[in-house]
């Protein structure tokens, strides 16, 4: 009888442990999402007049980045879901942006190599050794001229403003390549605590300096349009993740501020 027991109580502890390990995979597992809302998610972050002619890649998370549809401008453009200057891996990071044919070469596929180490199995620690690494030895370069990043997207979920934790935001803006570049360099004094001094260019460098890019937000005015414009898209993104919802992020802001004061 106390073996059997002794047994029972291995067998629940295993149990208790096979749904722990479960539960925090299942936490920062990827899944895909549908083939159309991604393209469309991804084409958002470009202007429309760009939309047509840009390349698109979308996801399989267990592979890797793979091209859905070739374009002819330069421009390429996926919905990026691993970050990783944090060294941690999440299920709830939607970033949509396009770059241009330089930072195609440059950036993009700094983005693309990630994901594909991330679905070969690398742990979140050992892909940003491995990806500063590659900066180190020469495989990953900045840009080696002037160029941008669109993001001009109806929202994203990402780290932000103001106290730089994950959100689901409407922040559209454009990102020019600023290697080795910093506010000092252009008496810039952001801070993330004040929309109004985000207003004009500021420097945000990720990762490291070769990836610092010039910041400048979309125009208030812009910024509506963009969202009445992308209506439709924001409906499916909300019906697709409820953390895609821009007003259940929009109604938790304010019930923080409200416990703030």
């Amino acid at each position: 009888m106390k073996i059997k027991w002794i047994l029972a109580i291995i067998g629940t502890s295993l149990m208790g442990l096979s749904t722990a390990l479960a539960n925090q995979a299942s936490e920062t597992t990827i899944e895909p999402m549908p083939a159309k809302l991604e393209t469309q998610f991804a084409l958002s972050a470009v202007p429309p007049a760009l939309r047509d002619k840009a390349t698109v890649y979308l996801l399989d998370p267990t592979k890797g980045y793979a091209l859905s549809r070739q374009g002819t401008s330069g421009v390429a453009c996926l919905v990026e879901r691993t970050v990783w200057e944090w060294a941690d891996f999440r299920n709830d990071i939607y970033i949509p942006l396009c770059y241009d044919a330089v930072g195609t070469e440059a950036h993009l596929k700094v983005i693309m190599e990630t994901a594909a180490l991330r679905a070969q199995g690398m742990d979140a620690t050992a892909l940003k050794a491995e990806i500063e690494n590659r900066y180190r030895n020469g495989t990953y370069q900045a840009p080696d001229r002037a160029g941008l990043s669109y993001m001009v997207a109806p929202l994203m979920r990402a780290v932000g403003p103001p106290d730089m934790k994950v959100h689901t935001m409407a922040m559209p803006h454009l990102m020019f390549y600023a290697p080795n570049l910093t506010n000092e360099d252009i008496g810039a004094v952001p801070d993330f605590n004040v929309h109004a001094s985000l207003l004009y260019p500021f420097i945000d460098k990720q990762g490291n300096a070769e990836q610092s890019y010039m910041i400048q937000l979309i125009g208030e005015a812009e910024k509506a349009r963009i969202l009445a414009d992308e209506k439709a898209l924001l409906d499916d993104l909300c019906a697709y993740r409820d953390f895609l919802c821009l007003s259940h992020e929009a109604h938790a802001q304010e019930a923080h501020a409200h416990e703030a004061r």
